[in-house]
C-alpha cells in the first residue's frame, strides 16, 4: 500500500468507514506478522502481539498526526509489544525438574502480607498487656519472677541469697506469683 492511500484510509476508518478499517488490516496485516515474526515468537505470543498493536491502532485513530506513517506506526507499535512479551518470558524459565516445581515459593501474597502484620501487632500488643499486668504484681512477686527469669536460670541457692527466701518457699512462692499474675491476665482478656 502507498502511503497517501494508508493515509486516506485512516482517514475514512476514523470517521466511522467499516470498509477503510478492512482495507487496512488486510493491507498492513502483512507488515504487523513481518514484525512479529522476526522477534520469534511462539504462535500464541504472536497472535497476542498481533491483537495488541491493531487494539492500540484503533485506540489511538484518531489521534495520529501523520496518518500516512501508519504502517511505520503499527510496526512500531507490534515491535514495543514484542519487546514486553520477551522481557516477561525472560522472568519464566520452563522446567520438569521436580524439586523445582514442589518448592512451596517463598513470595507472600499481599494477604498473607497483611495477615502476618496483623497477627504481629496482636501479638505484640498481648505482649505490651502481660508485661502491664506483670508490672502491678507486688514488689516481691516481681523481683523473684525478673530473677527466675534470667538466663540461666540461677539455681534456688543462688535466687535465696540474692533474695533472702528461704530455698524451700521459692517453689511455692514462684506458683503463687504466677497464679496471680494468670488471673490477671484472665480478668483483663489478656489470656
Amino acid at each position: 500500500m502507498d502511503r497517501d492511500a494508508v493515509g486516506a484510509l485512516v482517514q475514512s476508518a476514523a470517521d466511522g468507514d467499516a470498509a477503510a478499517w478492512k482495507a487496512l488490516v488486510d493491507g498492513l496485516s502483512p507488515l504487523v506478522w513481518s514484525v512479529v515474526r522476526a522477534h520469534r515468537l511462539s504462535d500464541a505470543d504472536g497472535h497476542e502481539v498481533y491483537q495488541t498493536a491493531w487494539f492500540r491502532f484503533a485506540q489511538h485513530l484518531g489521534r495520529i498526526r501523520e496518518p500516512h506513517k501508519a504502517g511505520s506506526w503499527l510496526a512500531s507499535t507490534a515491535r514495543h509489544e514484542c519487546l514486553k512479551v520477551i522481557k516477561s518470558t525472560r522472568r519464566l524459565t520452563p522446567t520438569d525438574d521436580a524439586r523445582v516445581l514442589d518448592r512451596i515459593s517463598e513470595d507472600r501474597t499481599p494477604e498473607q502480607t497483611l495477615i502476618e502484620s496483623e497477627e504481629a501487632a496482636a501479638e505484640a500488643e498481648r505482649i505490651r498487656r502481660m508485661w502491664q499486668e506483670f508490672e502491678e504484681l507486688g514488689d516481691r512477686c516481681r523481683e523473684l519472677l525478673r530473677v527466675l527469669m534470667a538466663s540461666p536460670p540461677p539455681s534456688y541457692q543462688e535466687v535465696s541469697a540474692a533474695l533472702g527466701i528461704a530455698v524451700g518457699s521459692i517453689g511455692p512462692l514462684r506458683q503463687r506469683c504466677l497464679g496471680r499474675l494468670r488471673a490477671r491476665l484472665v480478668a483483663r482478656g489478656v489470656l
